[in-house]
């Protein structure tokens, strides 16, 4: 890591012509946002539908200019744009901003851009990102803050928008929040180069998302944003170095701190795990000869090693901003997991149903397969490019049968073939939503006393169902027709 001065530059909007990239969740607030501060705001769409007409009448109704249709001519007279997360670096909007000089701002820093206004005071942000765990991670994050007594809110890609909860800071209790938990893609970083966080980590680098960020080297890079700047502390993976280089490329404030977390004995500087505890060698008097107890794995749920990762970066974070070692304890035993993310649906004659259809991509779906001892796997789905010779490599011992749907399946059945040619495979050669039950069936089947069967698609859901959450929930409905007795 290098060091370098603070960076914070305050900008008046008044009169200024901006154009918005993009409705949708964070679009809106932006542009009500920069028009409640006077600017001159155009907000640019590619869609034209029902939802989007509706949110345009709200916009207009305070003077914002709304093109819907057309997201890719640059209005003229624009002096800076704002986007939404999705928009590529590509679009010809931005090809046009760039040839005219023109600035492109993300959300996320118009959200940094805009703390501290009307005399609140500006909440520091503990920041994470990474492939996969990012939301169970500031969910768990914001759960230890609260156990410690701090005013809290967990926003940012999680859903809630940075723009709305920096201006709206303390309208409801009359004060301030203490520190926000602040979950970033790497789309947002992209578009976020002010953004200084308090500590913030990379819990993880697996390729996504290349078709956006154009090569593994410019998705790393863009999450390697989020140390920028970081006055207390840069957590890493120590078992993906990846993300500890991200941390020595970084410039930060004097005295910023690496702090590794890793679920073996951890070193000094570090949080990790020891005989069913998670400790902590980074945040104590004498980090050579001493250990902090924090919690047990068993406070953890679910207490899968991928999830114990996450719990370690999360306490890593709250104890770099002083929170206690109790609240820690406290915090992790009250946080429960969002559906769809490993799950417990139900145990039907000794075999164990769990839900992971958040797992929509290898790496996650990896982490999830490792959680279980014998299982039979139900995948596919949208590979997005993905190849799984890998996955099945390191999941093969573990495999009792694997039921396969989707548009894609073939990809993870022929590297069944090449790397665990004795697993009983079924092909559901469908891709409609009633498809679901019949895979629970067939893995029913497949599954014995003490297997699991575990849905870890490792795939998006958008061949067959709306959204990942559409997937999940059919499982689990199809599980709760197996206890009906439909069996």
């Amino acid at each position: 890591m290098t060091t370098h001065g603070s960076t914070d530059h305050p900008t008046g909007f008044a009169g200024l012509h901006i154009t918005v990239a993009g409705l949708g969740v964070s679009g809106v607030p932006a542009a009500r946002a920069l028009a409640g501060l006077g600017a001159r705001v155009t907000v640019v769409n590619s869609s034209d539908g029902d939802r989007e007409r509706a949110q345009a009448a709200e916009l207009e109704k305070l003077g914002v200019t709304v093109r819907l249709g057309d997201g890719d001519t640059l209005p003229e007279g624009t002096e800076l744009i704002v986007t939404t997360p999705g928009w590529k670096p590509t679009s010809p909007l931005f090809l046009a901003a760039e040839k005219a000089g023109i600035e492109v701002w993300g959300d996320v820093e118009l959200a940094w851009r805009l703390r501290g206004r009307g005399g609140k005071k500006a909440a520091p942000w503990l920041a994470v990102t990474g492939t996969n765990g990012k939301t169970t991670t500031v969910q768990m994050l914001a759960s230890i803050l609260e156990a410690a007594g701090l005013r809290t809110a967990a926003v940012g890609n999680i859903g809630v928008p940075l723009v709305d909860v920096v201006l709206g800071e303390g309208q409801q209790e009359g004060t301030s929040y203490d520190v926000l938990a602040v979950e970033l893609s790497s789309y947002q970083l992209h578009w976020a180069p002010s953004v200084r966080a308090h500590s913030a980590v990379v819990l993880n680098l697996a390729p996504d998302h290349l078709d956006w960020h154009g090569s593994m080297e410019a998705y790393a890079a863009d999450k390697g944003r989020i140390y920028e700047g970081n006055t207390v502390a840069c957590v890493y993976n120590v078992a993906d170095p990846a993300t500890e280089d991200l941390v020595r490329a970084a410039d930060v404030e004097e005295g910023c701190r690496a702090i590794g977390f890793t679920l073996g004995t951890p070193g000094p500087s570090q949080l990790g795990v020891v005989e069913g505890i998670l400790v902590d060698r980074a945040f104590v008097e004498n980090r050579h000869q001493q250990a902090q107890e924090l919690a047990e794995v068993a406070d953890v749920r679910p207490a899968a090693p991928h999830n114990i990762a996450n719990a370690l970066a999360a306490a890593a974070l709250a104890r770099a901003f002083g929170v206690a070692p109790g609240a820690v304890r406290d915090g992790l035993r009250a946080f429960h997991p969002d559906a769809h993310r490993i799950q417990h649906i139900a145990d039907v004659d000794g075999v164990t149903y769990i839900d992971d259809s958040k797992a929509t991509n290898t790496h996650a779906a990896e982490a999830s397969l490792a959680a279980y001892e014998h299982i039979v796997w139900i995948a596919g789905g949208l590979a997005k490019g993905a190849t799984f010779d890998e996955l099945v490599q390191k999941s093969a011992d573990r495999l009792r049968g694997v039921v396969l749907i989707g548009a894609d399946r073939a990809l993870i059945r022929e590297a069944l073939a090449r790397h665990a040619p004795d697993v009983p495979v079924v092909d559901l050669d469908r891709t409609d939503t009633g498809a679901m039950p019949q895979a629970v069936r067939e893995a029913t089947r497949l599954a014995a006393p003490g297997d699991t069967v575990l849905l870890a698609p490792a795939c998006a859901s958008m061949d067959m169902f709306v959204n990942y959450n559409k997937r999940g929930e059919a499982f689990a409905e199809a599980v709760r027709e197996l206890t009906a007795g439909d069996r």
